[in-house]
């Protein structure tokens, strides 16, 4: 007996809604996923437990990537083992002292020229200071640094001098150099200019040999 749409009846074995019986009303055999996705897999292309920001077996988070950025945790600043790529004005101050006598390791081209701006800073400011010291206390002569002039830029830099040479260490590894070449600094004028030739070489990948970080 048919029903009145012209099909067999809902007793004679096909559903009401056309379909052959156990046959997904959808168009998807019975089992599969009806978005097109076998079931079972990630509907995001990712394999089952899989990370899908998780960095190969035995590769440093921190190396440089093919675009010459270096790659930071969403939390912000990396450990102090690995360089900053990209890093802040005021942060480059902060991280300079933070590592003050590590000579191992990288550091980017910003966190060694952002640091020699603050130098540059941080001596014109003493100058100042201690050109005022020596108007009051007429200390100084025209032309000439006076006493406490000569006292505060001296003692900056004294105070910057380990920290300097460790930079530099870390921004020649950051290039794949060896921290050696920071010798060059005793050859006066054309030591200092090789120096900085050095220090604006790009970074390179292979300089994460130099990293540790087993020392945090």
């Amino acid at each position: 007996m048919s029903d009145q749409y012209g099909g067999p009846n809902q007793y004679g074995g096909q559903n009401p809604s056309g379909q052959p019986n156990g046959q997904n009303p959808y168009g998807q055999p019975n089992g599969q996923n009806p978005y097109g996705q076998p079931n079972g897999q990630n509907p995001y292309a990712q394999p089952n437990g899989q990370n899908p920001y998780a960095q190969p077996n035995g590769q440093n988070p921190y190396a440089q990537n093919p675009y010459g950025q270096q790659p930071r945790p969403p939390q912000g600043e990396p450990p102090l083992w690995a360089p900053w790529y990209g890093i802040a004005f005021p942060k480059a101050f902060v991280r300079f002292w933070k590592k003050y006598v590590r000579f191992d390791g990288r550091a980017s081209r910003s966190e060694f020229w952002f640091w020699s701006l603050w130098w540059v800073i941080g001596n014109a400011a003493l100058g100042i200071v201690g050109g005022a010291f020596d108007g009051i206390a007429g200390t100084g002569n025209v032309g000439d640094d006076g006493l406490f002039d000569g006292l505060f830029t001296g003692a900056w830099a004294l105070a910057t001098l380990v920290g300097w040479i460790a930079l530099l260490v870390r921004r020649l590894h950051d290039a794949n150099y060896s921290g050696l070449l920071a010798l060059l600094l005793i050859i006066p004028v054309l030591g200092w200019i090789a120096c900085v030739i050095l220090s604006l070489m790009p970074s390179n990948q292979q300089g994460q040999r130099y990293d540790r970080p087993d020392l945090g």
